[in-house]
């Protein structure tokens, strides 16, 4: 004979699966779907998508220039071509059969500290030359010790700075003009993009030519002047290269291709191990 549980231990128990998942984003109940507070039909139709990313990830709605200054960089991160290995990802995953959820999976897991991870060790880095600054250290000092700090770290690649394809990134132009804009309007204070110039400074006079930043570092400066912890750079990356990964997976799936790999067939590879050799020489230099 099974014993009915005491009443307060049903209420320990209930308090404990209550307890298990507790969440401050989203409240709901049959009929009811409270996110962040607000009942979900208020905000369906009133908002826009980065409107309610930043909802979702900080707790309150932006201000419509924040939210404009956020939807710019999750615009200009959506693609970069096949030349980005998440979107050739996708492409050859989609030739060998996968769904679109699976070429997706394998193209964002790619999305790392190599290869996606650059925007938020740009915040990192810049809120490093902002501490130094605090300490007292003016911005040209604060620069050229953070980034040398940085350097003997992580090595001498500089994330948000430079790039293999482009001498100037066109995205990071336009992305440093808005926020350009919204400094001069007061809806960011500036002090990331003031740091950014000054690294593009640096590197350029270390180095004897232009180093501009790159989408990388630009969304960056965009990301901190927002007040985005650094690894939400990296996860709101994420939000907006899926739709270019699933834009390029969708467009291969229709393309009846088989099992492409990452270059066309009649490429040769450069082979650079042994030459030929053949198993009957080798053991007969082995000695007994």
């Amino acid at each position: 004979m099974t014993t009915a549980p005491a009443p307060n231990a049903i209420d320990s128990a209930a308090g404990l699966a209550a307890d298990y998942w507790r969440t401050d984003i989203i409240d709901i109940e049959p009929g009811r779907i409270h996110v962040r507070g607000y009942p979900i039909q208020e905000l369906i139709g009133q908002i826009g998508f980065a409107e309610m990313i930043w909802l979702m990830l900080r707790g309150e709605l932006p201000a419509k220039r924040q939210a404009a200054l956020l939807e710019a960089a999750l615009v200009a991160s959506v693609d970069h071509g096949p030349h980005a290995p998440s979107i050739a990802i996708a492409k050859m995953a989609t030739s060998c059969g996968l769904p679109l959820n699976g070429a997706m999976a394998s193209a964002l897991n790619a999305l790392d500290d190599v290869h996606g991870g650059a925007g938020q060790q740009a915040v990192e880095l810049f809120h490093d030359i902002e501490a130094r600054m605090f300490d007292g250290a003016s911005l040209e000092a604060a620069t050229a010790t953070g980034v040398d700090a940085f350097i003997a770290a992580h090595g001498k690649y500089l994330p948000g700075f430079g790039h293999r394809f482009h001498p100037v990134d066109p995205r990071a132009v336009r992305l440093l003009a808005l926020v350009d804009e919204a400094a001069q309007d007061g809806v960011v204070g500036g002090r990331y993009a003031a740091i950014g110039r000054a690294i593009e400074a640096l590197l350029s006079g270390r180095k004897g030519k232009p180093i501009p930043m790159n989408i990388d570092g630009a969304t960056a400066v965009i990301y901190a002047e927002l007040g985005f912890a650094a690894p939400l750079a990296r996860g709101v990356f994420c939000l907006s290269r899926a739709v270019g990964i699933l834009a390029h997976a969708w467009e291969q799936s229709s393309r009846g291709e088989r099992n492409k790999g990452p270059m066309p067939r009649q490429l040769p590879y450069r082979y650079t191990g042994e030459a030929t050799r053949h198993l009957a020489d080798s053991y007969a230099t082995v000695v007994p």
